[in-house]
């Protein structure tokens, strides 16, 4: 067993030593203010105002702001009694949610008094001058807490520490998420049954990482209810339809049990016995098990008794292989039957999800693998190869007192090179003493059980489990090396520092400007740089939602999981062209290119596409360019019945343009449906009704035209050219009054002022790679970002480069000055 009493005690010291710090921070990060944009870079600060830079003028708010927002009325929570445009910096907090109201056009209302375009882009501009002018003069970093491994994090760490990966849902719960994102360092709590977890998996991994676990273990993978399994799956066999293929960690060479369980109803019944299938397992492309279900034998058997006959083809369905230690690709699927064998297919790609009207296809609801039986040994695996890294010729065996000076020796370098790493900075005989006494525990049974036993201590340390830095005793400072190497890996990889990164932090090389932008662009074309996309992307665009999204069958009969995860893989192997070829940002919105497979392209009318790979493609219609023309988006932002320009044009607002709406007033009905009895409305005309309401009307003008520019796609992504009521109607004016014209012309008028979209980028990328919100002090920062990037015409990897650079990346703030600036703000 793991020394619990050690670790707790370190636990609960880091715990009070960390809570105020914390704490301080806790409720900011919960509240999620609207997102900020960040202080020109470090390196090489934009140009500074000078004394011929226009000002903005205060004549403009004193008349066309200062009747709404002032000490009495204070609409918005603003007032603009006593606040100085021309010192700005002094009130940014104000200024900047100004400034987000102005540019996404809320401002001045358009039924109130305006100032001419013109007119009131150079204040926008004048505005922003003035504040990232004053910004650059006293750089605020901002303070970040303590920052836990989430999830994701800790996983990823696991797999580059010991070449293992493991399913860290199954060990670990899901975490908060705050600002959009799950790594913001002020919400990742900590509780006593989260460390408990910690230790569980400590002792999980360790033991699977060595070889030493030989307890039985079943696990579970389960096909979602609406795939509708009549497709090849990519990885598995031609000639064969349905199932799955996972990857699955096998602890020991020994014999495992698999069991298939075909998808029935309450009572029992499954479709396709009618007709017999032959099933089969394989491992790593190798067929180790056929069987036939269905025939005659089996339909007759199911007509007298369904239940009975469900439990006999399980029982069927259930075999035991040898297999050797380490990660195996196992799949599970149907031999497809020819055409003589009338496998019809569901025409076209349409689910019925009612059980018994499915034509005769069986179908594989869930898999389990249960072993080790008869284990013989822990074999040759990733992580064993990868742990081991030293074996003395003297090890003793297993009941023999006392260890030799080689393996003591052995077993020191071992643990001391995984602690350097796991630890993220060298490791002190401090840090070593209590790894090692667990060690010669471990050893009195065998030399691994020795490793196992210290990895098990390193896994569940909190040097491991926090990322912790030394903060300044006042004021501000620059992060060590060491602690840069961190904010690096975790930013672009979402795991630990590489030995190279480690190397020159404690060679004191790596903020060294020419070394860190090598080191940057590096890390950018490594593999693990793939953490951008499945993280930082899928959660900025909200592809996580599509997995709870279930489109209303008797609406979308065409939608399945198929589909769905089409969706996913094309946006992300989108986003990801982006960052591996370093094309320019602006290509997320206006590229003439996409990814999609025979499934994807059939549901966007791309002809000539034909297998379950994905292969890039040249769009040949202009309304699909982009991410707003990709069913991913689409879909996340409809309803399960319908499309909701509201939430698509709230996406727009917050996730491309970074001028999100104010929320809905309470007691608001915010329903639209068509009533029963009266004649169906179409989506559009629901909304004008919703728009009287002049509560409503604000808000909604801004959203809900830039949604109509997308009606043309229902809820699905599918294009259309009527709905309920007659044609689509994709007309629509934009807040600044600009008029739009179905998704190519929303796509033109966004890009009509790319730093908008620009910026949201930054501001969402320097969220997710600070692991703090980004707040108002923030945003002169993005914009230096924004405007340097520019030069380079947007380059991904100038923007990533500009937040390395600025001083919230690279600086760090004593928590003393963000205790005294949250008490001056009570």
């Amino acid at each position: 067993m793991v020394n619990r009493r050690f670790f707790w005690a370190s636990a609960c010291v880091l715990t009070l030593l960390l809570a105020e710090s914390i704490r301080v921070v806790a409720d900011r990060e919960q509240a999620q203010p609207a997102p900020a944009a960040a202080t020109p870079r470090a390196q090489t600060p934009a140009a500074p105002v000078t004394s011929n830079s226009a000002l903005p003028d205060q004549a403009l708010v004193q008349k066309y702001c200062s009747s709404c927002h002032n000490d009495r009325a204070k609409t918005g929570g603003i007032s603009f009694d006593g606040v100085s445009v021309a010192e700005a910096g002094k009130h940014s907090e104000i200024w900047e949610k100004a400034l987000v109201k102005l540019r996404g056009g809320m401002m001045p209302p358009q039924n109130m008094p305006r100032p001419d375009d013109a007119t009131l882009n150079a204040f926008i501009v004048a505005l922003e001058n003035t504040l990232d002018a004053q910004a650059r003069q006293n750089p605020d970093p901002g303070f970040k807490p303590v920052h836990r491994l989430n999830r994701t994090e800790y996983g990823n760490a696991v797999r580059d520490l010991l070449d293992l990966e493991i399913d860290v849902a199954d060990l670990l719960p899901a975490d908060d998420e705050s600002y959009g994102f799950d790594n913001i360092a002020g919400v990742l709590r900590v509780s006593p049954s989260l460390l408990e977890q910690y230790l569980t998996a400590a002792n999980k991994i360790s033991g699977l990482a060595v070889g030493t676990d030989t307890d039985l273990i079943r696990s579970g993978y389960r096909i979602p209810p609406d795939d509708s399994q009549e497709d090849q799956v990519e990885g598995l066999p031609l000639g064969t339809r349905g199932g799955l293929l996972f990857k699955h960690q096998f602890p020991q060479d020994a014999e495992y049990e698999f069991a298939v369980f075909l998808l029935r109803n309450i009572v029992g019944y499954m479709t396709g016995l009618e007709f017999p299938h032959q099933l089969e397992i394989s491992i790593d492309g190798e067929r180790v098990f056929l069987m036939q279900v269905g025939g005659e034998a089996d339909n007759l058997a199911s007509d007298r008794n369904m239940s009975d006959t469900a439990n006999k083809i399980d029982e069927r369905l259930k075999t035991k292989v040898k297999v050797s230690a380490g990660p195996h690709m196992v799949g599970v699927t149907f031999v497809r039957r020819n055409a003589a064998e009338s496998d019809e297919p569901l025409q076209p790609h349409e689910r019925n999800h009612d059980l018994q009207d499915m034509n005769g296809l069986p179908l594989i609801d869930h898999v389990n693998v249960t072993g080790p039986y008869n284990p013989t040994g822990p074999g040759d695996t990733p992580s064993r190869r990868r742990v081991l890294s030293c074996k003395p010729a003297s090890v003793k065996g297993s009941g023999e007192t006392g260890a030799s000076a080689a393996e003591t020796t052995c077993a020191r370098s071992i643990l001391s090179t995984i602690a350097r790493r796991a630890y993220r900075r060298p490791v002190t005989e401090d840090d070593m003493a209590p790894i090692m006494a667990l060690y010669a525990q471990g050893r009195k049974k065998t030399f691994e059980h020795g490793i196992e036993q210290g990895l098990r201590l390193v896994l569940a340390n909190p040097k491991f489990i926090f990322r912790t830095e030394t903060a300044p005793a006042k004021g501000t400072a620059r992060v060590s090396d060491i602690e840069l190497a961190s904010r690096l890996s975790f930013f672009l990889w979402s795991s630990i520092p590489d030995d190279t990164l480690l190397t020159l932090a404690s060679q004191n090389r790596l903020s060294q400007p020419a070394v860190l932008d090598q080191q940057v662009k590096r890390m950018l074309n490594d593999p693990k740089a793939h953490a951008l996309v499945e993280n930082w992307a899928s959660q900025w665009l909200m592809l996580r939602n599509l997995k709870g999204h279930v489109p209303t069958p008797g609406d979308f009969p065409n939608f399945d999981n198929e589909l769905r995860q089409a969706f996913r893989t094309e946006t992300e192997m989108f986003v990801e062209s982006v960052i591996r070829e370093d094309r320019s940002v602006i290509d997320l919105l206006n590229a003439d290119y996409t990814f999609v497979n025979e499934r994807l392209a059939r549901h966007y009318g791309i002809p000539n596409i034909y297998g379950s790979h994905f292969r890039r493609v040249t769009l040949k219609n202009e309304e699909r360019r982009g991410l707003l023309g990709q069913g991913s988006i689409l879909t996340v932002t409809s309803y399960p019945n319908r499309t909701s320009p509201v939430l698509r044009g709230k996406y727009i607002l917050e996730n491309i343009l970074g001028t999100p709406p104010s929320p809905p007033p309470p007691n608001v009905d915010t329903t639209l449906e068509n009533k029963q009895g009266e004649d169906p409305k179409s989506v559009r005309a629901l909304l004008e009704q919703h728009r009287r309401n002049p509560t409503c009307a604000s808000c909604h003008r801004i959203m809900d035209p830039l949604g109509f520019a997308l009606e043309n796609f229902d809820g699905v992504g599918e294009w259309r050219v009527k709905e309920t009521g007659g044609a689509i109607d994709s007309t629509g004016q934009l807040g600044t009054g600009a008029p739009v014209d179905g998704p190519v012309g929303l796509r033109k008028a966004i890009l009509a002022q790319p730093e908008m979209f620009v910026r949201t980028l930054t501001d969402k990328l320097m969220i997710y790679g600070l692991g703090r919100g980004v707040e108002h002090k923030d945003k002169p920062m993005v914009r230096g970002i924004a405007r340097d990037a520019a030069a380079q015409n947007y380059r991904f990897s100038s923007i990533v480069l500009g937040i390395v650079r600025s001083a919230a990346f690279q600086m760090k703030k004593a928590q003393t000055d963000v205790v005294k600036t949250t008490a001056q703000a009570h």
